[in-house]
């Protein structure tokens, strides 16, 4: 998992069966909060699931600026190249 698509693609896999968000919505601009109706509790079941399929423990601050999917991808990817 250390291509940005492949990363794309596991968090698109997660977003769909963990929320249940339409894989069509889900896009590198789309704003998790807004478009994608995430809330923060959501959010910190994503990190955890993130952190459970990386092996890396994710810093909550981190994860702070995050604000689209695109956002997470940098942050993953930046997170399994360290």
């Amino acid at each position: 998992m250390q291509s940005r698509e492949q990363i794309l693609e596991m968090l698109t896999n997660i977003l769909v069966e963990e929320f249940e968000i339409d894989a069509g919505d889900i896009s590198l601009e789309a704003s998790l909060y807004e478009e994608l109706d995430l809330d923060s509790i959501d959010a910190v079941d994503l990190v955890i699931k993130l952190q459970q399929i990386t092996g890396k423990k994710i810093q909550p601050e981190e994860f702070k600026a995050v604000r689209t999917v695109e956002d997470i991808v940098n942050a993953i990817e930046k997170l399994v190249s360290a």
